[in-house]
């Protein structure tokens, strides 16, 4: 008996291998889109034990971001809109570039209690907004089979361009206001 021969035994292939990718892509985007969703609605609108607007801005104004009410609102926009199109799968170069630039003030804010209790939910986040641009949100999404669909390295590297550009933009501001 070869290798091969019990290989070829125990094989697991199936029919629905081909759409397995799919399917991991699917489970990622609506689980971390769907959180992030739904951390920008508990700083917009102080739901699930949020927050809110008003303590939000206020929270964003201790953390050196001046006007706490703009970077505040933005923030919660960012995390909502980015969130939204993640979790649909919707313009996934600019979703992924939208969470990733956020979460490079998230990691920024968060930088002092370090990895494990400070910034780990920020790089997990930004990992994923990294990560989709360049796999594509695959068959089950409002991109899939869009004329406007777009991923690949190049688009990839377009969305990190454009998130971190963004993101330090946004730090600079802070720094500057």
């Amino acid at each position: 008996m070869t290798i091969k021969s019990v290989l070829d035994r125990t094989s697991t292939d199936s029919e629905l291998d081909g759409i397995a990718t799919d399917i991991g892509l699917l489970i990622v985007r609506v689980v971390f889109g769907g959180l992030l969703a739904a951390h920008g609605a508990q700083k917009l609108f102080g739901w699930w034990g949020g927050p809110g607007l008003q303590a939000n801005a206020d929270g964003f104004e201790q953390m050196g971001y001046n006007p706490g009410k703009v970077f505040g609102t933005l923030a919660g926009l960012t995390e909502l809109g980015g969130g939204l199109l993640l979790l649909l799968g919707l313009l996934t170069p600019l979703a992924g570039a939208i969470v990733l630039g956020t979460m490079i003030n998230a990691i920024n804010a968060t930088w002092a209690g370090g990895l494990l209790g400070g910034y780990e939910m920020g790089v997990l986040f930004g990992v994923v907004g990294a990560a989709l641009p360049f796999t594509g949100p695959g068959k089950f999404s409002l991109d899939a089979g869009r004329p406007w669909a777009r991923h690949g390295f190049v688009w990839g590297v377009g969305a990190l361009i454009l998130a971190v550009v963004t993101g330090v933009f946004t730090l600079i501001l802070k720094w500057a206001l």
